[in-house]
């Protein structure tokens, strides 16, 4: 479980505390729920990455600038705008490119249709500029990327890869972007004096859990729901 900066310590801060701690238990669940890369077959690791790099390369920059304009304090677009420039400065999305290929998991049609709902849904939710629940969305992702990387690091190796800046970089650097964005939900919560707590601030958690779980597995997280759209 990530830790939690000590400048959410406060009266205010101790329910944005709880709420991480909520993220983290959903974080949690989705790492529990995770096959054992040797169990699984090559088509299947090769699924997995497939399908999280074709979620990640052409929307993580997306989502974070929808975060960075949904937000009002000075403060928190500061601790935003830090992590998009990152992403861009040093090319992440290439970065996860080089991986899937290494990897001989470059996504394919399939893989962007067996996403293409729950991404969409995730897309629609960050296009509505909800001002704190993105943020909150964003925090939960970069805590869980941070914890996902040595199992997606596995599941590369087990592929033959040995391409692992993406792993390396984001098993350490999403460490301080999650403590970042935290920051930022707290300053906004205080500007528009709302409250930390409300369950109305996981709304995108929830919608971003359900295409996490089907990045992992499509078929298991359909069953689950009754959903087999086309």
């Amino acid at each position: 479980m990530s830790s939690v900066s000590p400048g959410l310590v406060s009266p205010h801060g101790s329910n944005v505390m709880s709420l991480q701690e909520h993220t983290d238990r959903v974080a949690d669940d989705i790492l529990a729920s995770l096959a054992r890369p040797e169990q699984l077959s090559a088509d299947a690791r090769r699924g997995i990455i497939a399908r999280y790099s074709a979620v990640l390369e052409g929307n993580f920059i997306y989502w974070m600038t929808g975060a960075y304009l949904s937000v009002g304090s000075e403060e928190a677009r500061s601790i935003i705008l830090d992590n998009l420039l990152e992403e861009v400065r040093d090319c992440h999305p290439g970065m996860l490119r080089r991986f899937a290929m290494a990897a001989e998991a470059v996504p394919t049609d399939s893989d962007a249709l067996a996403v293409y709902q729950e991404l969409l849904n995730v897309r629609l939710f960050v296009g509505r500029l909800p001002r704190v629940a993105v943020v909150v969305m964003m925090a939960f992702f970069e805590g869980f990327i941070q914890r996902f990387m040595p199992y997606l690091a596995d599941l590369a190796a087990m592929q033959g890869s040995q391409e692992m800046e993406y792993t390396d970089v984001h098993g350490v650097v999403d460490i301080a972007h999650t403590q970042g964005l935290f920051e930022a939900f707290s300053e906004e919560t205080a500007l528009t004096d709302s409250d930390p707590s409300s369950t109305t601030h996981l709304e995108g958690v929830e919608v971003l859990r359900h295409l996490i779980e089907t990045v992992i597995a499509p078929e298991r997280y359909k069953k689950s729901t009754g959903y087999w759209g086309s």
